[in-house]
C-alpha cells in the first residue's frame, strides 16, 4: 500500500480521502491556497503545504507548485479529487514522469475521453449506444446547421472539450443554433482552450442516469450499480439516488454491460463512471460522457454495497487486488448537495460560518468542507457540504432525508436547504417518476 499520500485538492473531498487514508495507516499532505488556510482539510493532514493564492490557476490548477509540495514532503503518490487538475492527463503524465503515483486512470484514459467527440466515437466503435450527432467539430455554423437538418431539432450545442454540465446549450432551430454556436464556441474557447463544437440530438425528457466503475489492477473491468442524477440546475447536479428508481433487472444489465464496454474500449484502470441518457418513454439510453475520476456522488455507492471507493482507489494505484466482493445491492442511498447560495434562484451567497450545526442519527452520513468560524470565499464551488441519508428503502430514505434537512442548521452564507425541504415533498419526486426538467418546473 502507498505509504504517504498529497492530496491535490480541497474542502470536502479533501477531508473525506484524508479519512480513508489516515484509516490504512496512510501519512497525508494537504495543499491549499492561502485563503483556505484555516479550513478542517489543513488542519487534518498529517503535513500541509501552501501552494499560492485563491486563484485557482495559482495555487490547485498549478501543477509545478503541487509537484513542488510532494517533492518537499516526500509524499510517494497523488490523489486528485474532483474538479480542479484531475481529469488533466498532462498533469497525470508530469505525476508519473516525477516517479510519483497517480491514484486515477492512465493518462491516454483521460486523453481519449476527455473530447467529447474523440469519446462519442470511441464509443459507438465499442457497441455503446450513442445519441445520433456528429463524428467531426462542426468547424462553422453553417456545418452545424447542415448537421443539425440531418439530426433534427432541437438539438444540442456542446463543446467537446467542456464537461461538468459546462459549455451546452440547446438550438431549437436554425435562428437558435446560430446564436448558440457562437456562444459554445466564445466559451469553450475561453474556458477549456479549445472551441470544437459537436451538435447532438436533444431530448426534451431525458433522465440523467450514470455507472459507477472500476478498472482493476488486473486488467478486469467491473461495473457496480447505477445511480440517478436527474435534479439538476442549469446542468449541474443538486441531488443524487442509488439505485436508480427508473431502472429495472433488465435495463440495469444493460447499462453495466455498456459501462464495463466503455472502460474496456480505454484501457481504463481506478474509478470512474460512465454517464448515460436515459429516455423514460423508450427505455433507450445513450452515452453522455466518461469521467475519468471519483465522482462527487460517490458516497451513494459506496453505502448500497458496503464498501469505501477511495479505498480501492488506493488499492488500485498500489498494484494490490481489490479489498471487497460485489453483490447485490441493499437499501436506499440520497445525497444532497448543500451549496452556498440561495434556494430560489441558486445564485452563489458566500460568507463568513457562524453557525454550523450537521444532523446526526442511525443512516445519515455529512462530508463537509467547512465548521462554524470559517470561510466560504467566492473563489471556487459552491459546494459546503454533501448529506448523505441510507435508508431500507427508497420512502426510508427519503424520510431520513427530510429528517435530516431539518436538523442542518447553517448560519452565515446563504443555502440551498430550503430547496431540498420542498423537493422531497414533491409529488414527482416522491414518485420516482422524474426527469432533468424536475427544477425548472418547481420554480
Amino acid at each position: 500500500m502507498i505509504e504517504s499520500l498529497l492530496v491535490a485538492n480541497r474542502g470536502e473531498i479533501a477531508r473525506r480521502i484524508i479519512r480513508t487514508a489516515k484509516r490504512l495507516g496512510i501519512r497525508t499532505i494537504a495543499v491549499h491556497s492561502d485563503v483556505d488556510a484555516d479550513l478542517p482539510f489543513v488542519a487534518e493532514a498529517d503535513d500541509a503545504v501552501a501552494i499560492g493564492p485563491a486563484n485557482p490557476a495559482q495555487s490547485y490548477r498549478n501543477a509545478e507548485a503541487i509537484l513542488a509540495a510532494a517533492k518537499s514532503t516526500g509524499a510517494r503518490a497523488i490523489h486528485p479529487g474532483y474538479g480542479f487538475l484531475s481529469e488533466n492527463a498532462d498533469f497525470a503524465r508530469a505525476v508519473e514522469a516525477h516517479g510519483l503515483i497517480w491514484v486515477g486512470p492512465p493518462a491516454d484514459a483521460i486523453a481519449a475521453m476527455g473530447d467529447k467527440i474523440n469519446a462519442r466515437n470511441l464509443m459507438a466503435e465499442a457497441g455503446v449506444p450513442v445519441a445520433p450527432g456528429t463524428h467531426d467539430p462542426a468547424a462553422t455554423v453553417e456545418a452545424a446547421i447542415e448537421a443539425a437538418a440531418s439530426i433534427g431539432y432541437p438539438v444540442m450545442v456542446k463543446a467537446a472539450a467542456g464537461g461538468g454540465g459546462m459549455g451546452m446549450a440547446v438550438a431549437a432551430d436554425e435562428a437558435g443554433l446560430r446564436v448558440e454556436y457562437d456562444k459554445v464556441r466564445a466559451f469553450a474557447e475561453r474556458m477549456f482552450g479549445d472551441g470544437s463544437v459537436l451538435i447532438e440530438r436533444y431530448f426534451p425528457r431525458v433522465r440523467h442516469v450514470e455507472v459507477q466503475i472500476l478498472g482493476l489492477a488486473d486488467g478486469r473491468v467491473i461495473a457496480l450499480s447505477e445511480r440517478e442524477c436527474s435534479v439538476q440546475r442549469r446542468n449541474q447536479k443538486l441531488v443524487e439516488e442509488a439505485p436508480s428508481p427508473a431502472v429495472g433487472p433488465q435495463l440495469r444489465e444493460r447499462l453495466l454491460t455498456a459501462a464495463v464496454q466503455a472502460g474496456e474500449a480505454v484501457g481504463y484502470r481506478n474509478a470512474g463512471t460512465v454517464e448515460c441518457l436515459l429516455d423514460p418513454t423508450t427505455g433507450e439510453f445513450f452515452f453522455l460522457e466518461m469521467n475519468t475520476r471519483l465522482q462527487v456522488e460517490h458516497p451513494i455507492t459506496e453505502l448500497i454495497h458496503g464498501i469505501d471507493l477511495v479505498e480501492e482507489q488506493l488499492r488500485i494505484a498500489s498494484g494490490l487486488d481489490t479489498n471487497f466482493q460485489i453483490k447485490p445491492t441493499s437499501g436506499h442511498a440520497i445525497e444532497l448537495r448543500i451549496n452556498a447560495e440561495d434556494p430560489k434562484r441558486f445564485l452563489p451567497g458566500p460568507g463568513k460560518v457562524t453557525t454550523w450545526v450537521e444532523p446526526t442519527g442511525e443512516g445519515v452520513r455529512v462530508d463537509s468542507g467547512y465548521t462554524a468560524g470559517t470561510m466560504v470565499t467566492p473563489s471556487y464551488d459552491s459546494l459546503m457540504a454533501k448529506l448523505i441519508v441510507f435508508g431500507a428503502d427508497r420512502d426510508d430514505a427519503i424520510a431520513k432525508a427530510r429528517a435530516a434537512v431539518a436538523g442542518f442548521e447553517i448560519v452565515g452564507p446563504k443555502n440551498n436547504l430550503p430547496f431540498f425541504a420542498e423537493l422531497l415533498t414533491n409529488d414527482e419526486f416522491l414518485a420516482g417518476d422524474y426527469d432533468t426538467g424536475i427544477v425548472s418546473r418547481m420554480r
